[in-house]
């Protein structure tokens, strides 16, 4: 995969995320809603709340926004309206492309999605067209130079299914959703802090795009994931450098 670098992906995604840090805080907040409206408002039994919880801290988001987000979606009030959405579809070189949406007008979040695939060179998809090729699963990934034997040694003994390193020294840890905060804490309490950590839809194969390719592949996940109703755009795509 020459040119191909996932550490260097990482970073570059954390850094456009870093960027864009006040929508993060929205995504956030209506995650944090919906998820209290779902599950109730005490993080110790709602996983899903939990784990909302944990990004507003560590977007460094104000308690009092996370209370106020918590407090909306347990009474079913003021903007806790919001629907969760999927949508599936293809972008440059057949790459399959997931858009995950909470929106409170279904017909604008439908156009804008639409919009921003057909503009670019995508396409898409019907329901289950794409869901297949991607493993719903909690991730950690680990800086090249990390402590592979005990990443290894805690992960595995918390519940995680796979520990794998790719030529960069990346490490990467895969458990099932229901095992993640246990991994996460287990990581924690052993001083080991991923680069990255999250429930995720993980490509479970990849389509490598270079050039000009790459580059209208990332101007069209750009125009996705700058629509307010999107949480989280996830593909098979795998780019190089390309800026």
């Amino acid at each position: 995969m020459a040119g191909h670098s996932k550490w260097a992906n990482i970073q570059h995604r954390k850094g456009r995320q870093d960027a864009r840090r006040g929508k993060l805080w929205t995504k956030i907040i209506r995650e944090i809603t919906v998820a209290a409206r779902e599950g109730g408002p005490d993080p110790d039994s709602n996983p899903r709340l939990r784990l909302a919880s944990e990004k507003a801290a560590a977007a460094n988001m104000p308690k009092d926004n996370v209370t106020r987000a918590i407090q909306r979606g347990a009474g079913g009030t003021d903007g806790a309206n919001f629907e969760e959405i999927r949508f599936e579809g293809y972008g440059i070189g057949g790459a399959a492309v997931i858009v995950d949406c909470m929106t409170d007008n279904r017909q604008r979040t439908v156009s804008d999605v639409r919009h921003a695939f057909s503009k670019h060179g995508g396409n898409l998809g019907i329901d289950g067209s794409v869901v297949f090729q991607f493993q719903h699963c909690g991730q950690f990934l680990f800086a090249p130079g990390a402590d592979e034997d005990k990443i290894m040694e805690v992960g595995l003994e918390a519940g995680a299914d796979d520990v794998m390193t790719d030529e960069e020294g990346l490490i990467e840890v895969v458990c099932t959703p229901s095992n993640y905060a246990a991994v996460k804490h287990a990581f924690t309490d052993a001083g080991l802090e991923p680069e990255v950590s999250d429930v995720i839809m993980k490509a479970l194969s990849e389509t490598e795009l270079d050039g000009e390719d790459a580059q209208k592949m990332q101007k069209m996940l750009d125009a996705l994931e700058g629509l307010d109703d999107v949480q989280e755009v996830y593909t098979t795509a795998v780019m190089d450098e390309t800026e």
